[in-house]
C-alpha cells in the first residue's frame, strides 16, 4: 500500500471509503482478499503454503465467519490463537492480504491452530457489534471443545482447549481487551485462555496525548484518520471518552480478573502514549503484563517490516510457550 501523502488531511480519501447517503460507506480495497487454501496442491510451480486454511460460517445472518489456519506438518496438540484483525473498525476483513499471508506464517511458525474473525464493520454496524463478534467466536471455539453439534476435524485433531489465547491488532486490540472482559463471567469449559495479546491497540480520548500531537500528520495514522475511526464506529452520540474508546477514563473494577497481556506498541504510532497508560493501568490492577514498546517502528509496522514481522512471529511463540 503507498501512502497518499496529499489525503493526510483528507481521511475518506486517505482510507479509499466514500460515505454514503444512508450512513453507510463503499470501499475500495487498500489491500486484495485472499482465498484460503484448505488442501496441498500438486501446480508444477507453485511454493506449496506452509499452513492451511479454511473459511467456516459464524453467523450467516450477520455475515461473520472465521478462517482457520492450521500448520502442514503437525500432528501433536496445539495452542488455539483467536484473533481479531486490524482497521479501524471501519476498513479490511480476516481475509486482506497482509492478514492471510501473516497467519500463514505465523500458523507454522509457533506453531498454532489460529482462528481470525471476520466480524462487522462500522459505520454499518458500529460498536459493541465487534464485541459481540467477537464473543461468538470465542463460544464457536468453546463448542468444539464440547463437540455441540459436531466438531470440525481440524480443531479435533489439533486443539489444545487449555491453552488459548486471545490476539487483536489495532481495532483488533481493542476488541481482545473489552471480549476479555465480556468472557470472564461466561462459562466457557473447557477452555482455558491463558493470555491475552494486545498488539498496538485502538484507544482513544478527547484530551490528546503528546504522542498525537507531535504525529498528528503521521503518514501511517494520522489524526484526521483516528478522528474519523471513532466518529464512524462510535455508538451514535458518544465522543471518544466512551468506555469502548477510553479505557482510562473510568477503570472497569473486573481488570484484575484478566489473564496474562502481552502488550505491543512503537514509539513512532500516535497510539504509543495511550498505549503506555493501559499497560500501566493493567499493571496496577494485578495484571501480569510483559510490554513491549519498540523503538522506532510506526502503527501497522510488520505489514511493511520483514524484521518488525519476525519480532512479532517471535514474541507470539514466547508468550504462548513460556509462561
Amino acid at each position: 500500500m503507498e501512502t497518499d501523502f496529499s489525503a493526510i488531511d483528507e481521511p475518506y480519501k486517505f482510507l479509499k471509503i466514500v460515505p454514503n447517503s444512508d450512513g453507510s460507506v463503499t470501499r475500495f480495497e487498500l489491500f486484495p482478499r485472499l482465498p484460503p487454501t484448505p488442501e496441498l496442491t500438486s501446480e508444477s510451480g507453485r511454493e506449496e503454503p506452509l499452513a492451511l486454511s479454511k473459511d467456516i460460517t459464524l453467523n450467516s445472518e450477520n455475515k461473520t465467519f472465521i478462517r482457520l489456519y492450521r500448520p502442514v506438518d503437525n500432528t501433536r496438540k496445539l495452542p488455539v490463537i483467536i484473533d481479531f484483525h486490524a482497521g479501524g473498525f471501519v476498513i479490511l476483513s480476516a481475509t486482506s492480504s497482509p492478514f492471510h499471508d501473516t497467519w500463514t506464517r505465523a500458523s507454522a511458525f509457533a506453531p498454532a491452530l489460529v482462528i481470525t474473525v471476520e466480524y462487522r464493520l462500522a459505520p454499518e454496524s458500529r460498536l459493541p457489534a465487534p464485541y459481540d463478534d467477537a464473543m461468538e467466536a470465542i463460544m464457536w471455539v468453546r463448542d468444539q471443545a464440547r463437540e455441540v453439534n459436531g466438531c470440525d476435524p481440524w480443531m479435533k485433531e489439533l486443539a489444545d482447549y487449555s491453552n488459548v489465547h486471545i490476539m487483536g491488532t489495532s481495532a483488533g486490540g481493542n476488541i481482545v481487551y473489552h471480549a476479555g472482559l465480556r468472557v470472564l463471567d461466561v462459562d466457557i469449559s473447557p477452555l482455558q485462555i491463558k493470555g491475552l495479546i494486545i498488539n498496538q491497540p485502538f484507544f482513544g480520548g478527547v484530551v490528546r496525548t503528546q504522542s498525537e500531537e507531535k504525529l498528528s500528520k503521521n503518514p501511517v495514522l494520522p489524526l484526521s484518520v483516528i478522528d474519523l475511526f471513532w466518529n464512524l464506529s462510535l455508538p451514535p452520540g458518544c465522543d471518544r471518552d466512551h468506555e469502548y474508546s477510553n479505557p482510562l477514563k473510568v477503570a472497569n473494577p473486573e481488570i484484575e480478573r484478566l489473564p496474562r497481556c502481552l502488550v505491543r506498541g512503537f514509539e513512532l504510532d500516535p497510539l504509543v502514549d495511550r498505549i503506555k497508560e493501559f499497560a500501566k493501568m493493567l499493571d496496577a490492577h494485578g495484571v501480569k503484563v510483559v510490554a513491549k514498546i519498540e523503538e522506532g517502528g510506526c502503527h501497522g509496522a510488520e505489514i511493511i517490516d520483514q524484521g518488525k514481522l519476525q519480532e512479532l512471529f517471535l514474541q507470539i511463540k514466547d508468550f504462548i510457550y513460556f509462561e
